[in-house]
């Protein structure tokens, strides 16, 4: 068997993570910096989205297992903090609000008093580099191309240099960091999240209230986006749904409270039952992901959650690089684009075309069949 590396190096696919491929003993990407058996306490930052923080949890990962006497706490956005609960690789989440000076100076504030040893900053913005500096711990390692890359005590290069590879999943580029300090991480973990109990029980009563039996194979939908280069038409995803029914799964689908009127025309599309939900909370989106056997949806952090607890995926991409924001999982996952010479672009609008045509012209039947092929190897990985 070809090892993670070699796969990950001789593929264009980056990201596609095959059951059974980590079989290399994990190593550091560096010498150690400090002293690791004096650390007792750890921050890790890591502002913005859910897809970013849930593609930080192999790092938190390794951290864990290499420091299992630390105390590792991680500075979240409060809006994206949930995806975290009940997890066992931290032992705290601290928030901040999105858009609060006087809340951030008083999470500086906190952060100082807290003394950390080790604060590794994920983000690299204005916000995560300063409070960063705030916290005045002894070693705090961030990469050299962060604008105020001077704050951080520890100055790691390219994170493309320090793997020594042309490309990386944002995963890797997060291990990096964790790496180059000593830390063991080129067996490149897994996400992982899990699933509280309280979660698990609002979900199962909200599937039963609508009527979905406990034993059903769900299907999980999600076709939203946050940006218009990222949304595969609700038209198309309703032929999905109907295609996923044939195939003897139940569709549930999930949108934000603001995208209510996606769910709507969903349903109004599909000739097939959905059940359709957008109200959850994240530890719901995870606990139903987890019921889930398949994923089908945009590129967004729900994406990376229902790979996180184990869905097999299908993905459909627009703008964005798959090689860096592919699912990160051991589990069959696909993804499916249209190639096009302006891929992959910043995705808050098409500076091409007069619609995002990257997205629009993926056609149902590539999707449909990508579903299969997932399925299809995901039966073959149970039985085996």
């Amino acid at each position: 068997m070809n090892s993670l590396r070699q796969i990950i190096e001789s593929s264009p696919r980056v990201g596609r993570l095959h059951p059974g491929v980590f079989v290399e003993e994990e190593s550091a990407l560096g010498p150690a910096r400090w002293d690791w058996s004096s650390v007792r306490r750890i921050l890790v930052v890591r502002l913005r989205s859910i897809g970013d923080t849930v593609l930080a949890t192999p790092s938190l990962f390794a951290l864990r297992r290499f420091v299992p006497q630390a105390k590792i706490d991680i500075l979240l956005e409060d809006w994206v903090a949930p995806v975290l609960d009940g997890s066992d690789l931290v032992d705290h989440v601290i928030t901040i609000p999105r858009h609060s000076n006087a809340a951030r100076a008083r999470v500086a504030r906190e952060l100082h008093r807290a003394n950390y040893d080790v604060v590794y900053n994920l983000h690299g913005g204005t916000t995560a580099t300063f409070l960063t500096r705030a916290t005045g711990a002894k070693h705090r390692v961030g990469f050299a191309n962060y604008q105020y890359s001077r704050l951080h005590n520890h100055v790691a290069p390219s994170p493309l240099e320090i793997w020594q590879r042309p490309t990386l999943h944002s995963a890797e580029q997060q291990l990096a960091l964790i790496g180059w300090t000593g830390v063991p991480v080129t067996d490149r973990p897994p996400t992982k999240l899990t699933v509280t109990s309280k979660a698990a029980a609002s979900i199962s009563q909200k599937l039963s209230n609508n009527g979905v039996d406990e034993n059903e194979s769900i299907a999980l939908i999600h076709p939203a986006a946050a940006f218009a280069t990222k949304q595969w038409a609700t038209e198309n995803f309703a032929q999905v749904v109907e295609a996923v029914a044939a195939r003897s799964f139940t569709p549930v689908a999930v949108v934000a409270p603001n995208e209510k009127p996606v769910l709507q025309s969903l349903k109004k599309y599909s000739s097939a039952r959905v059940v359709g939900f957008d109200n959850l909370s994240l530890p719901e989106i995870t606990a139903l992901a987890a019921r889930a056997k398949l994923f089908v949806g945009n590129d967004s952090g729900i994406a990376h959650i229902a790979a996180a607890v184990g869905a097999s995926c299908v993905v459909v991409f627009g703008s964005s690089n798959i090689a860096h924001w592919r699912p990160w999982t051991t589990k069959p996952n696909e993804i499916v684009r249209e190639e096009m010479s302006c891929q992959p672009c910043h995705g808050y609008f098409c500076a091409e075309f007069e619609k995002p045509e990257c997205i629009l012209r993926v056609p149902v039947d590539r999707v449909i069949a990508a579903i299969d092929r997932v399925l299809t190897e995901d039966r073959f990985a149970t039985q085996n």
